[in-house]
Protein backbone atom coordinates (compact mmCIF):
# COMPACT_ATOMS: atom_id res chain seq x y z
CA UNK A 1 0.00 0.00 0.00
CA UNK A 2 1.08 3.68 -0.37
CA UNK A 3 2.23 5.19 3.05
CA UNK A 4 0.66 8.34 3.96
CA UNK A 5 2.04 8.31 7.49
CA UNK A 6 3.91 11.52 7.02
CA UNK A 7 -0.26 13.02 6.36
CA UNK A 8 -1.47 11.66 9.30
CA UNK A 9 -2.91 14.91 10.74
CA UNK A 10 -4.54 15.96 7.18
CA UNK A 11 -5.71 11.89 7.16
CA UNK A 12 -7.33 12.36 10.66
CA UNK A 13 -8.94 15.55 9.86
CA UNK A 14 -10.86 13.82 7.35
CA UNK A 15 -11.91 11.22 8.69
CA UNK A 16 -13.25 13.44 11.43
CA UNK A 17 -15.06 15.34 9.17
CA UNK A 18 -16.60 11.72 7.52
CA UNK A 19 -19.89 11.35 8.61
CA UNK A 20 -20.08 7.55 6.57
CA UNK A 21 -16.84 6.48 8.55
CA UNK A 22 -17.71 7.89 11.36
CA UNK A 23 -20.97 5.84 11.40
CA UNK A 24 -19.15 2.54 10.44
CA UNK A 25 -16.52 3.34 13.59
CA UNK A 26 -19.41 2.92 15.46
CA UNK A 27 -19.98 -0.41 14.60
CA UNK A 28 -15.86 -0.90 16.36
CA UNK A 29 -17.05 0.40 19.61
CA UNK A 30 -20.35 -1.96 19.89
CA UNK A 31 -19.72 -5.07 18.38
CA UNK A 32 -15.92 -5.83 19.87
CA UNK A 33 -15.55 -4.54 23.67
CA UNK A 34 -18.29 -5.95 25.17
CA UNK A 35 -17.64 -9.32 23.71
CA UNK A 36 -14.17 -9.30 24.44
CA UNK A 37 -15.58 -8.72 28.22
CA UNK A 38 -18.15 -11.14 28.62
CA UNK A 39 -15.78 -13.80 26.99
CA UNK A 40 -12.82 -12.98 29.53
CA UNK A 41 -15.36 -12.50 32.36
CA UNK A 42 -15.97 -16.27 31.83
CA UNK A 43 -13.01 -17.60 32.16
CA UNK A 44 -11.35 -17.46 35.66
CA UNK A 45 -7.49 -18.26 34.40
CA UNK A 46 -7.70 -15.36 31.72
CA UNK A 47 -4.90 -13.28 33.88
CA UNK A 48 -2.67 -16.45 34.02
CA UNK A 49 -2.73 -17.60 30.38
CA UNK A 50 -2.08 -14.05 29.43
CA UNK A 51 1.11 -14.10 31.70
CA UNK A 52 1.79 -17.63 29.94
CA UNK A 53 1.44 -16.54 26.34
CA UNK A 54 3.77 -13.68 27.25
CA UNK A 55 6.20 -15.88 28.69
CA UNK A 56 5.90 -18.64 25.80
CA UNK A 57 6.55 -15.67 23.01
CA UNK A 58 9.76 -14.31 25.24
CA UNK A 59 11.30 -17.39 25.97
CA UNK A 60 10.57 -18.33 22.04
CA UNK A 61 12.08 -14.82 20.95
CA UNK A 62 15.25 -15.42 23.07
CA UNK A 63 16.01 -18.41 21.04
CA UNK A 64 14.74 -17.45 17.45
CA UNK A 65 17.00 -18.69 15.27
CA UNK A 66 16.72 -22.38 17.13
CA UNK A 67 13.15 -22.39 16.58
CA UNK A 68 13.54 -21.15 13.15
CA UNK A 69 15.39 -23.40 11.92
CA UNK A 70 13.77 -26.52 13.87
CA UNK A 71 10.50 -24.96 12.25
CA UNK A 72 12.85 -25.72 8.28
CA UNK A 73 14.13 -28.81 9.46
CA UNK A 74 10.69 -30.41 10.53
CA UNK A 75 8.79 -28.36 7.38
CA UNK A 76 10.94 -29.42 4.64
CA UNK A 77 11.33 -33.12 6.38
CA UNK A 78 7.31 -33.12 5.78
CA UNK A 79 7.66 -32.51 1.88
CA UNK A 80 7.74 -28.51 2.07
CA UNK A 81 10.21 -25.88 1.03
CA UNK A 82 10.84 -23.25 2.98
CA UNK A 83 12.33 -19.45 1.61
CA UNK A 84 13.76 -16.78 3.73
CA UNK A 85 13.19 -13.31 3.03
CA UNK A 86 15.31 -10.52 3.95
CA UNK A 87 12.97 -7.88 2.45
CA UNK A 88 9.44 -7.55 1.25
CA UNK A 89 11.00 -6.80 -2.37
CA UNK A 90 12.60 -10.20 -1.82
CA UNK A 91 9.15 -11.75 -0.90
CA UNK A 92 7.36 -9.99 -3.67
CA UNK A 93 10.32 -12.26 -6.02
CA UNK A 94 10.27 -15.82 -4.22
CA UNK A 95 5.80 -15.59 -4.69
CA UNK A 96 6.21 -14.36 -8.40
CA UNK A 97 9.09 -17.31 -8.99
CA UNK A 98 6.88 -19.60 -7.45
CA UNK A 99 3.47 -18.31 -9.23
CA UNK A 100 5.33 -18.25 -12.48
CA UNK A 101 7.16 -21.87 -12.61
CA UNK A 102 3.14 -23.17 -12.04
CA UNK A 103 2.21 -20.95 -14.87
CA UNK A 104 -0.79 -19.60 -12.63
CA UNK A 105 -3.11 -17.34 -13.93
CA UNK A 106 -5.28 -16.72 -10.39
CA UNK A 107 -3.84 -16.64 -6.81
CA UNK A 108 -6.86 -16.72 -4.05
CA UNK A 109 -6.14 -15.38 -1.10
CA UNK A 110 -6.98 -15.83 2.45
CA UNK A 111 -6.43 -12.88 4.82
CA UNK A 112 -2.54 -11.94 5.70
CA UNK A 113 -1.03 -8.70 6.69
CA UNK A 114 2.38 -9.92 5.83
CA UNK A 115 0.42 -9.62 1.92
CA UNK A 116 -0.62 -6.10 2.50
CA UNK A 117 3.08 -5.26 4.22
CA UNK A 118 4.89 -6.35 1.19
CA UNK A 119 1.97 -5.13 -1.61
CA UNK A 120 1.56 -8.73 -2.90
CA UNK A 121 -1.70 -8.02 -4.96
CA UNK A 122 0.00 -5.34 -6.98
CA UNK A 123 2.74 -6.61 -7.58
CA UNK A 124 0.90 -9.71 -9.20
CA UNK A 125 -1.17 -7.99 -11.03
CA UNK A 126 1.79 -6.01 -12.61
CA UNK A 127 2.67 -8.93 -13.64
CA UNK A 128 -0.37 -10.42 -15.21
CA UNK A 129 -1.40 -12.66 -12.38
CA UNK A 130 -5.13 -12.29 -11.13
CA UNK A 131 -4.96 -12.33 -7.02
CA UNK A 132 -8.93 -12.74 -5.31
CA UNK A 133 -9.44 -11.61 -1.94
CA UNK A 134 -11.44 -14.72 -0.48
CA UNK A 135 -12.20 -13.28 3.03
CA UNK A 136 -15.23 -11.29 2.60
CA UNK A 137 -13.98 -7.82 4.09
CA UNK A 138 -10.65 -8.23 1.91
CA UNK A 139 -12.87 -9.35 -1.00
CA UNK A 140 -14.91 -5.85 -0.38
CA UNK A 141 -12.22 -3.24 -0.01
CA UNK A 142 -10.50 -5.18 -2.72
CA UNK A 143 -13.52 -4.32 -5.06
CA UNK A 144 -13.14 -0.81 -2.96
CA UNK A 145 -9.14 -0.59 -4.31
CA UNK A 146 -8.88 0.33 -0.51
CA UNK A 147 -6.51 -1.15 2.09
CA UNK A 148 -7.58 -2.86 5.39
CA UNK A 149 -8.54 -0.62 8.22
CA UNK A 150 -8.54 -2.80 10.97
CA UNK A 151 -6.56 -6.38 11.58
CA UNK A 152 -9.21 -8.61 11.57
CA UNK A 153 -12.66 -6.80 10.38
CA UNK A 154 -10.76 -5.27 7.42
CA UNK A 155 -13.67 -3.83 5.66
CA UNK A 156 -15.04 -2.04 9.45
CA UNK A 157 -15.12 1.76 7.75
CA UNK A 158 -17.89 0.17 5.60
CA UNK A 159 -21.28 0.44 5.74
CA UNK A 160 -23.92 -2.13 4.21
CA UNK A 161 -25.49 0.26 1.54
CA UNK A 162 -21.36 1.19 0.58
CA UNK A 163 -21.17 -2.84 0.00
CA UNK A 164 -24.79 -3.17 -2.15
CA UNK A 165 -23.52 -0.61 -4.50
CA UNK A 166 -19.94 -2.30 -4.75
CA UNK A 167 -21.60 -5.34 -5.58
CA UNK A 168 -24.08 -4.08 -8.30
CA UNK A 169 -21.01 -2.18 -9.54
CA UNK A 170 -18.98 -5.43 -10.05
CA UNK A 171 -21.11 -8.12 -10.65
CA UNK A 172 -22.77 -6.84 -13.87
CA UNK A 173 -23.12 -10.50 -14.91
CA UNK A 174 -26.49 -10.92 -12.43
CA UNK A 175 -29.73 -10.41 -12.51
CA UNK A 176 -30.07 -6.09 -11.72
CA UNK A 177 -32.95 -6.64 -9.59
CA UNK A 178 -31.56 -9.39 -7.16
CA UNK A 179 -32.42 -8.49 -3.46
CA UNK A 180 -29.10 -7.23 -1.79
CA UNK A 181 -30.95 -5.58 1.51
CA UNK A 182 -29.87 -7.99 3.77
CA UNK A 183 -26.60 -9.01 5.26
CA UNK A 184 -27.67 -12.43 4.04
CA UNK A 185 -28.05 -11.80 0.64
CA UNK A 186 -24.81 -10.11 0.53
CA UNK A 187 -22.87 -12.79 1.87
CA UNK A 188 -24.77 -15.46 -0.22
CA UNK A 189 -23.65 -13.31 -3.82
CA UNK A 190 -20.07 -13.44 -2.85
CA UNK A 191 -20.01 -16.91 -1.62
CA UNK A 192 -20.91 -17.45 -5.17
CA UNK A 193 -18.97 -15.62 -6.75
CA UNK A 194 -16.15 -16.77 -5.06
CA UNK A 195 -16.77 -20.45 -5.39
CA UNK A 196 -16.16 -19.96 -9.01
CA UNK A 197 -13.17 -19.01 -8.18
CA UNK A 198 -11.37 -21.28 -5.46
CA UNK A 199 -12.02 -23.71 -8.41
CA UNK A 200 -9.78 -21.87 -10.86
CA UNK A 201 -7.53 -20.81 -8.77
CA UNK A 202 -3.69 -22.50 -9.56
CA UNK A 203 -1.81 -20.95 -6.23
CA UNK A 204 -3.33 -20.11 -2.60
CA UNK A 205 -1.72 -17.96 -0.42
CA UNK A 206 -2.13 -17.72 2.94
CA UNK A 207 -0.66 -16.23 5.75
CA UNK A 208 0.06 -18.12 9.53
CA UNK A 209 -1.04 -17.30 12.91
CA UNK A 210 1.28 -19.67 14.47
CA UNK A 211 4.41 -21.92 12.87
CA UNK A 212 4.88 -24.23 14.76
CA UNK A 213 8.85 -25.20 15.01
CA UNK A 214 8.09 -29.31 16.78
CA UNK A 215 5.88 -30.31 13.71
CA UNK A 216 6.76 -27.54 11.16
CA UNK A 217 3.30 -27.14 10.81
CA UNK A 218 1.41 -23.48 9.87
CA UNK A 219 -2.04 -22.65 11.75
CA UNK A 220 -4.34 -20.26 10.64
CA UNK A 221 -7.50 -19.34 12.20
CA UNK A 222 -10.88 -18.17 10.46
CA UNK A 223 -14.80 -17.57 10.50
CA UNK A 224 -15.44 -18.13 7.25
CA UNK A 225 -13.25 -21.23 6.03
CA UNK A 226 -12.05 -19.44 3.28
CA UNK A 227 -8.77 -19.91 4.27
CA UNK A 228 -9.13 -23.70 4.05
CA UNK A 229 -10.08 -24.22 0.38
CA UNK A 230 -7.34 -21.68 0.07
CA UNK A 231 -5.03 -24.20 0.78
CA UNK A 232 -7.18 -27.40 -0.20
CA UNK A 233 -7.89 -26.50 -3.77
CA UNK A 234 -5.00 -25.12 -5.86
CA UNK A 235 -2.03 -27.34 -6.94
CA UNK A 236 0.47 -25.17 -4.81
CA UNK A 237 0.00 -23.55 -1.29
CA UNK A 238 2.19 -20.97 -0.33
CA UNK A 239 2.56 -19.71 3.50
CA UNK A 240 4.04 -16.20 4.41
CA UNK A 241 4.78 -15.10 7.19
CA UNK A 242 6.91 -13.09 9.78
CA UNK A 243 9.99 -14.45 11.85
CA UNK A 244 8.58 -14.05 15.20
CA UNK A 245 4.98 -16.08 14.11
CA UNK A 246 7.21 -19.17 14.80
CA UNK A 247 6.33 -21.04 18.33
CA UNK A 248 8.35 -24.54 20.34
CA UNK A 249 5.16 -26.47 20.30
CA UNK A 250 1.73 -27.09 19.17
CA UNK A 251 0.71 -27.09 23.40
CA UNK A 252 2.70 -23.40 23.02
CA UNK A 253 0.37 -22.88 20.34
CA UNK A 254 -2.61 -24.42 22.21
CA UNK A 255 -2.17 -21.50 24.69
CA UNK A 256 -2.19 -18.72 23.11
CA UNK A 257 -4.86 -19.89 21.23
CA UNK A 258 -7.03 -19.77 24.08
CA UNK A 259 -6.42 -16.05 24.63
CA UNK A 260 -6.36 -14.61 20.86
CA UNK A 261 -9.96 -15.10 20.10
CA UNK A 262 -11.31 -13.94 23.05
CA UNK A 263 -8.99 -11.01 22.86
CA UNK A 264 -10.16 -10.26 19.23
CA UNK A 265 -13.56 -11.27 18.69
CA UNK A 266 -14.84 -12.32 22.10
CA UNK A 267 -14.93 -15.83 21.17
CA UNK A 268 -13.76 -18.98 23.04
CA UNK A 269 -12.02 -20.23 19.83
CA UNK A 270 -12.40 -19.07 16.13
CA UNK A 271 -14.99 -20.81 13.83
CA UNK A 272 -12.11 -22.75 11.97
CA UNK A 273 -8.55 -23.64 13.37
CA UNK A 274 -6.49 -25.08 10.60
CA UNK A 275 -3.05 -27.21 10.59
CA UNK A 276 -1.55 -27.68 7.73
CA UNK A 277 1.98 -29.68 7.69
CA UNK A 278 3.46 -30.02 4.10
CA UNK A 279 1.96 -31.04 0.88
CA UNK A 280 -0.70 -34.03 -0.20
CA UNK A 281 0.54 -36.64 1.15
CA UNK A 282 -0.34 -40.49 -0.73
CA UNK A 283 -3.99 -41.62 0.50
CA UNK A 284 -4.71 -37.59 1.43
CA UNK A 285 -8.09 -36.97 -0.08
CA UNK A 286 -7.21 -33.24 -1.10
CA UNK A 287 -4.47 -30.70 -0.44
CA UNK A 288 -1.87 -29.17 -2.52
CA UNK A 289 0.77 -30.70 -4.58
CA UNK A 290 3.67 -28.36 -3.15
CA UNK A 291 3.45 -26.72 0.13
CA UNK A 292 6.03 -23.32 0.52
CA UNK A 293 6.55 -21.21 3.64
CA UNK A 294 8.09 -17.43 2.88
CA UNK A 295 9.49 -16.35 6.10
CA UNK A 296 10.09 -12.71 5.97
CA UNK A 297 12.35 -10.44 8.13
CA UNK A 298 11.40 -6.96 6.64
CA UNK A 299 13.16 -5.09 9.76
CA UNK A 300 12.27 -6.90 12.29
CA UNK A 301 16.19 -8.64 13.51
CA UNK A 302 16.63 -4.84 14.18
CA UNK A 303 13.67 -5.15 17.13
CA UNK A 304 15.86 -7.89 18.86
CA UNK A 305 17.63 -7.12 22.05
CA UNK A 306 16.12 -3.45 21.79
CA UNK A 307 13.38 -1.82 23.97
CA UNK A 308 11.33 -2.77 21.31
CA UNK A 309 11.90 -6.46 21.25
CA UNK A 310 8.30 -6.93 23.36
CA UNK A 311 6.59 -5.92 20.10
CA UNK A 312 7.29 -8.79 18.99
CA UNK A 313 4.87 -10.41 20.65
CA UNK A 314 1.98 -9.16 19.08
CA UNK A 315 -0.56 -12.00 18.00
CA UNK A 316 -2.48 -9.54 15.41
CA UNK A 317 -5.82 -9.70 17.89
CA UNK A 318 -6.63 -6.03 17.35
CA UNK A 319 -7.46 -5.57 21.16
CA UNK A 320 -5.21 -2.37 21.06
CA UNK A 321 -7.24 -0.74 18.67
CA UNK A 322 -10.71 -1.70 19.49
CA UNK A 323 -10.10 0.03 22.60
CA UNK A 324 -8.63 3.18 21.51
CA UNK A 325 -9.94 6.13 21.56
CA UNK A 326 -7.97 7.30 18.71
CA UNK A 327 -8.65 4.78 16.53
CA UNK A 328 -12.64 5.28 17.13
CA UNK A 329 -12.09 8.84 16.36
CA UNK A 330 -10.36 8.54 13.02
CA UNK A 331 -10.26 4.90 11.62
CA UNK A 332 -7.65 3.19 10.14
CA UNK A 333 -7.07 4.27 6.90
CA UNK A 334 -5.99 7.92 9.04
CA UNK A 335 -2.67 6.16 10.41
CA UNK A 336 -1.44 5.80 6.23
CA UNK A 337 0.46 2.49 7.51
CA UNK A 338 -0.03 -1.35 6.83
CA UNK A 339 -0.53 -1.81 10.80
CA UNK A 340 -2.65 0.74 12.48
CA UNK A 341 -3.76 1.22 15.91
CA UNK A 342 -1.46 1.47 18.94
CA UNK A 343 -0.04 -1.91 17.75
CA UNK A 344 0.98 -0.04 14.11
CA UNK A 345 2.11 2.95 15.97
CA UNK A 346 4.94 0.48 17.49
CA UNK A 347 5.58 -1.44 14.64
CA UNK A 348 5.56 0.79 11.60
CA UNK A 349 8.42 2.56 12.81
CA UNK A 350 10.29 -0.08 13.13
CA UNK A 351 9.01 -1.27 9.38
CA UNK A 352 8.73 1.78 7.39
CA UNK A 353 11.42 3.95 9.28
CA UNK A 354 10.37 7.01 12.09
CA UNK A 355 11.36 9.27 9.29
CA UNK A 356 8.06 8.33 7.43
CA UNK A 357 5.71 6.66 10.63
CA UNK A 358 6.82 9.24 13.09
CA UNK A 359 3.35 10.54 13.33
CA UNK A 360 2.24 7.09 14.72
CA UNK A 361 3.50 6.95 18.05
CA UNK A 362 2.22 10.72 18.63
CA UNK A 363 -1.32 9.98 17.65
CA UNK A 364 -2.02 8.47 22.08
CA UNK A 365 -3.28 9.55 24.30
CA UNK A 366 -1.53 7.58 26.40
CA UNK A 367 -4.52 6.41 29.07
CA UNK A 368 -3.32 2.52 28.55
CA UNK A 369 -6.35 1.09 27.35
CA UNK A 370 -4.44 -0.60 25.18
CA UNK A 371 -1.87 -2.56 27.35
CA UNK A 372 -4.93 -3.10 29.45
CA UNK A 373 -6.65 -5.34 27.05
CA UNK A 374 -3.14 -6.77 24.95
CA UNK A 375 -3.29 -10.44 26.02
CA UNK A 376 0.19 -10.33 25.44
CA UNK A 377 1.09 -7.93 27.86
CA UNK A 378 2.70 -5.53 25.58
CA UNK A 379 3.71 -2.40 27.31
CA UNK A 380 2.57 -0.14 24.01
CA UNK A 381 2.60 3.23 25.48
CA UNK A 382 5.83 2.93 26.64
CA UNK A 383 6.91 1.58 23.51
CA UNK A 384 5.47 4.49 21.66
CA UNK A 385 6.90 6.87 24.32
CA UNK A 386 10.57 5.15 23.24
CA UNK A 387 9.85 6.03 19.60
CA UNK A 388 8.84 9.77 20.96
CA UNK A 389 12.44 9.85 21.77
CA UNK A 390 13.93 8.29 18.82
CA UNK A 391 12.31 10.88 16.92
CA UNK A 392 13.72 13.87 18.97
CA UNK A 393 16.86 12.30 19.23
CA UNK A 394 16.79 12.23 15.03
CA UNK A 395 15.29 15.72 14.88
CA UNK A 396 12.59 14.42 12.93
CA UNK A 397 10.26 16.72 16.02
CA UNK A 398 9.12 19.99 14.78
CA UNK A 399 11.58 22.34 14.90
CA UNK A 400 8.91 24.81 17.59
CA UNK A 401 8.64 21.46 20.00
CA UNK A 402 11.93 20.68 19.95
CA UNK A 403 12.91 24.09 21.44
CA UNK A 404 10.18 24.61 23.26
CA UNK A 405 11.13 21.16 25.30
CA UNK A 406 14.42 22.99 25.58
CA UNK A 407 13.17 25.28 27.00
CA UNK A 408 11.33 23.54 29.68
CA UNK A 409 14.26 21.58 30.49
CA UNK A 410 16.68 24.70 31.36
CA UNK A 411 14.01 25.81 33.76
CA UNK A 412 13.39 22.03 34.87
CA UNK A 413 16.52 22.30 35.90
CA UNK A 414 16.65 24.83 37.98
CA UNK A 415 13.52 23.88 40.16
CA UNK A 416 13.49 27.59 42.40
CA UNK A 417 13.19 28.91 39.15
CA UNK A 418 10.87 26.61 37.80
CA UNK A 419 8.34 27.20 41.13
CA UNK A 420 8.36 30.95 40.59
CA UNK A 421 7.73 30.76 36.77
CA UNK A 422 5.15 28.50 36.96
CA UNK A 423 3.67 30.61 39.77
CA UNK A 424 3.69 33.92 37.83
CA UNK A 425 2.40 31.71 34.54
CA UNK A 426 -0.73 30.65 36.41
CA UNK A 427 -1.88 33.65 37.80
CA UNK A 428 -1.03 34.91 34.76
CA UNK A 429 -2.77 32.72 32.95
CA UNK A 430 -6.10 32.46 35.54
CA UNK A 431 -6.37 36.48 35.09
CA UNK A 432 -6.36 36.41 31.38
CA UNK A 433 -9.06 33.63 31.44
CA UNK A 434 -11.64 36.62 32.52
CA UNK A 435 -14.54 35.30 34.16
CA UNK A 436 -15.42 32.62 31.48
CA UNK A 437 -12.15 30.48 32.96
CA UNK A 438 -11.32 29.15 29.06
CA UNK A 439 -9.30 30.32 26.30
CA UNK A 440 -10.64 30.42 22.35
CA UNK A 441 -6.87 30.99 21.43
CA UNK A 442 -3.84 31.39 23.05
CA UNK A 443 -0.10 32.13 21.62
CA UNK A 444 1.93 28.68 21.24
CA UNK A 445 -1.15 26.77 21.95
CA UNK A 446 -2.73 26.82 18.80
CA UNK A 447 -3.00 22.98 18.02
CA UNK A 448 -5.21 23.06 20.66
CA UNK A 449 -7.81 25.88 20.14
CA UNK A 450 -8.27 25.28 17.31
CA UNK A 451 -10.33 22.36 17.66
CA UNK A 452 -11.44 23.40 21.61
CA UNK A 453 -11.68 25.97 24.26
CA UNK A 454 -8.67 25.60 26.96
CA UNK A 455 -9.91 25.97 30.62
CA UNK A 456 -7.76 28.31 32.19
CA UNK A 457 -5.39 27.43 35.13
CA UNK A 458 -7.02 27.99 38.58
CA UNK A 459 -4.75 30.84 39.37
CA UNK A 460 -1.91 28.73 41.95
CA UNK A 461 0.27 25.90 40.71
CA UNK A 462 -0.15 22.43 42.39
CA UNK A 463 2.76 22.55 44.89
CA UNK A 464 1.77 25.67 45.86
CA UNK A 465 -2.30 24.59 46.98
CA UNK A 466 -0.69 21.24 48.18
CA UNK A 467 2.11 23.49 50.91
CA UNK A 468 -1.46 25.15 51.85
CA UNK A 469 -3.50 22.39 52.60
CA UNK A 470 -0.98 20.36 54.87
CA UNK A 471 -0.66 23.64 56.69
CA UNK A 472 -4.04 23.99 56.73
CA UNK A 473 -4.24 20.19 58.18
CA UNK A 474 -1.39 20.68 60.54
CA UNK A 475 0.55 18.24 58.91
CA UNK A 476 4.21 18.94 57.54
CA UNK A 477 4.78 19.64 54.34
Amino acid sequence: MQITAPRFKENAARAIGDEQLQRALNNVKSGFIDKRRKAVDALPEFEALRDAARDIKDHTLAHLDLYLETYEKNATASGGHVHWAETADDARAQILDICRTANAKTVTKGKSMIAEEIGINDHLEANGIEPVETDLGEYIIQLRHEPPSHIIAPAVHVNADQVEADFRRVHSHLEANRDLSQPETLLAEARGVLRDKFLAADVGITGANFLVAETGTSIIVTNEGNGDLTQILPRIHIVIASIEKVVPTLEDASTILRVLARSATGQDMSVYTTLSTGAKQPGDPDGPEEYHVIILDNGRTSMLGTEFQEMLRCIRCGACMNHCPVYHAVGGHAYGATYVGPMGAVLSPAIFGIDKAGHLPNASTFCGRCESVCPMRIPLPKLMRHWREKEFERGLSPATQRAGLKVWAWFANRPKLYRLGSRIAMRALALAGGRSGRFRSLPLAGGWTKHRDLPAPAGRTFMDQWKADQKKSGRPS
